[in-house]
């Protein structure tokens, strides 16, 4: 006992948890019979604690006969050396800071000792030397020694860490287990009750089964050293508040450059919109696609709900101005995964995917298609800009009165009274949004100060920009099936508005395919057949107003120009006028009669008893001849002496014509007679003959 135990001073917290025998349980009765038996007033016995949080310590001598017999016990015990060197390392890692320096002092003691030890000295005098001089116990610098026995130099520190520092603090007792149990299994609900209501629970049922009551001091230490914040909050808040409470993750966008990545979403405004054909006022929705790199809105479009069609539209517009995006970052909505969209993606989380699926209109571009987690506002950077339009858009001064509140608690005292007309709304929806893009000050990793404008267009320069072809373009307007044209001219009708153009006739009474955007049914159709062939565009036939002399003009106009067009191409058709092919029927004489071979066998068809027996006479026979003979001749001389008219002169032919032309350019009015020959012999070869040699020789005298 004379060497004493390896640690000399001791803390009250020390020697409560050291459980020595007629020693105190906790510090602060330590600290009282500390008090009662002076030990501070002890000389030498007692000294200020050098440890973070002061405090004071006592020397081991001044406990109890039995507890200092304890401690010597203890220290004559030889420490067994199981620990692996990894395991040991991982014991320093897991040390206080106060621990670990300590470590570090005992570790520069015993190389002082083996530093006079090699200059000759014994070890035990070297010890002791060491010992004298640093205030050390010489036993404890043995201990160290033992410690680091057969261990590495370069190990030696994770040896020597205090590994009383490692004991995890146990949970304070309580006087009824059971009881806490109880209290804990009520109190780790999803409703969330309060830790007094359990306890109260609890002391009825320890009433009735005759359990010990502790306190509920007691009760609430022991849940929160017993019960970890995580499963406290996953027990009382559910599985999405213990996601929330993991950190989120920084996603670093410096590295990007514009439309490497677009992100979409749709947000419904909280005010109420007067919508064309809409009988109440409607809180429209607005999907929106921004460039995920600067943070800028590229493009936006509004409707009544949220849709596949103007999600395609808004897409069309992006790629239209600025070009084809490499990724598109997407909400888990049904307007966003529909077929039209993203069909082919292989990791769609709605819809049943198909091999046999057509391409959506991402997948046809080469767009990569990634889809944000559902319910986590966090993995979309646009849910920022959502709240900036909330403010800026939906509490707008123009918009007073028709503002609805975020919530139906939220509404505000003039919930109602007015709703905004489409054309208004949408005018202060475009404004706030180019005032958005504009705002400097940003302070996103790649703004620094800047605008969302700055920072796109300095990256835009500088970015590889895909542009899209004029047959990708028509990809993403919206397509409708089962269109007959009109059964005369091909002409199509949608939505109320007509559309025709001149090679339409080839699709009159069939049905076609046509793809149009909604927002501009003026702009016309792209017309393709059921098989998916694009056939061409069919422009709109806008109404013109009844009274309107400039329009009928115009359409008059359209019309010419249309049977000019026409006639051009009817001359270009016809190689032969009608003249001349029977002209060439007349010189290719009467068709030749098929020679039949002789029958080489002959069925002899016998009469019919009561079939009339002929009764010609060789004198009827003669006359017969003979009238069609003199009928013969009679058309011969006929024809010999009538002269041939004008309209066997093919010269007096073009001289009519030429008459004719002249009477309609001087504005004379002819006869529909005079006009349907003159029109039907301008296509003839022969007009077109005599016409050329005019044009050569010019009028002849």
């Amino acid at each position: 006992m004379a060497d004493g135990p390896r640690q000399e001073w001791w803390s009250a917290a020390e020697l409560a948890d050291a459980g020595l025998p007629d020693m105190p349980g906790s510090k602060r009765k330590v600290n009282d019979m500390a008090a009662r038996q002076n030990w501070r007033g002890r000389p030498g016995k007692s000294r200020r604690r050098k440890a973070v949080g002061g405090g004071t310590e006592y020397h081991w001598t001044l406990l109890p006969m039995r507890a200092r017999l304890a401690l010597t016990a203890r220290a004559e015990a030889p420490e067994e050396q199981t620990v692996g060197r990894d395991e040991a390392w991982a014991d320093y890692e897991r040390a206080t800071a106060a621990a670990q320096k300590k470590a570090g002092e005992r570790l520069a003691v015993l190389a002082e000792v083996e530093e006079i030890e090699v200059a000759g000295m014994t070890r035990s005098l070297a010890v002791t030397t060491v010992a004298t001089r640093s205030g050390i116990a010489a036993k404890s610098i043995w201990n160290w020694f033992g410690r680091v026995e057969g261990v590495a130099q370069a190990d030696r520190l994770a040896y020597l860490v205090d590994r009383r520092s490692l004991r995890p603090k146990s949970a304070p007792k309580v006087a009824n287990a059971a009881f806490c149990d109880i209290v804990k299994s009520d109190f780790l609900r999803l409703s969330g009750p309060s830790l007094t209501s359990c306890y109260d629970r609890a002391v009825r049922i320890a009433e009735k089964e005759g359990l010990a009551v502790p306190p509920i001091h007691q009760v609430r230490a022991w849940i929160k050293a017993t019960i970890s914040e995580p499963v406290l909050i996953y027990h009382r808040k559910g599985v999405e508040a213990l996601r929330r409470y993991y950190p989120h993750q920084t996603r670093d966008k410096s590295a990007m450059v514009p439309l490497e990545c677009v992100q979409g979403d749709y947000h419904r405004f909280d005010v109420f919109v007067r919508w064309p054909g809409e009988k109440d006022p409607v809180r429209v929705q607005m999907v929106v696609f921004s460039d995920v790199y600067s943070g800028k809105i590229l493009a936006w479009r509004l409707d009544v709900t949220a849709n596949s069609h103007t999600v395609q539209l808004a897409l069309g517009d992006l790629i239209e101005r600025y070009g084809v995006p490499w990724n598109a970052l997407l909400d888990n909505g049904r307007e966003f995964a529909a077929k039209a969209i993203t069909g082919g993606t292989p990791t769609r989380f709605r819809f049943k995917i198909d091999d046999e699926d057509i391409p959506g209109l991402l997948p046809l571009l080469g767009v990569k298609v990634i889809w944000a987690t559902p319910y986590s506002g966090q993995s979309k950077p646009i849910e920022r800009a959502f709240r900036d339009l909330c403010d800026r858009v939906a509490k707008h001064p123009a918009f007073e009165g028709a503002y609805t509140g975020n919530s139906p608690l939220a509404k505000p005292e003039n919930y109602g009274t007015r709703a905004i007309p489409l054309e208004e709304f949408r005018a202060v929806v475009a404004e706030e949004i180019e005032a958005h893009n504009a705002r400097p000050g940003r302070r996103s990793e790649v703004a620094f100060g800047r605008s969302f404008n700055d920072v796109f267009n300095e990256g835009y320069a500088r970015a590889a920009i895909s542009r899209a072809t004029e047959e990708q373009r028509r990809l993403w307007l919206l397509r409708v099936e089962g269109l007959r044209g009109d059964s005369k001219n091909g002409e199509l009708k949608l939505h109320g508005s007509r559309y025709w153009a001149e090679w339409m006739y080839r699709i009159a009474g069939q049905k076609v395919a046509a793809r149009f955007d909604q927002d501009d049914l003026h702009a016309g159709l792209h017309v393709y057949d059921l098989a998916g062939s694009y056939l061409g565009h069919a422009p709109c036939m806008e109404a013109a107003p009844f009274l309107s002399v400039e329009a009928a003009r115009t359409h008059a106009r359209k019309r010419n120009q249309f049977i000019r067009a026409t006639k051009e191409l009817a001359k270009a058709e016809r190689e032969f006028d009608h003249a001349e092919i029977a002209a060439r029927l007349r010189a290719a004489g009467k068709p030749v009669e098929d020679e039949l071979p002789e029958a080489e066998v002959v069925r002899l068809v016998p009469a019919h008893p009561k079939a009339p027996k002929p009764q010609q006479s060789r004198r009827q026979t003669t006359d017969q001849l003979e009238s069609a003979e003199r009928l013969d001749a009679q058309i011969t001389r006929i024809s010999e002496r009538r002269a041939p008219g004008p309209d066997d002169d093919p010269r007096g032919r073009f001289e009519r014509a030429t008459q004719l032309e002249a009477m309609q350019a001087e504005g004379h009015p002819m006869t529909a007679e005079q006009s349907l020959w003159l029109a039907d012999y301008q296509q003839s070869a022969e007009y077109r003959g005599f016409a050329r040699m005019r044009r050569a020789f010019g009028q002849e005298e």
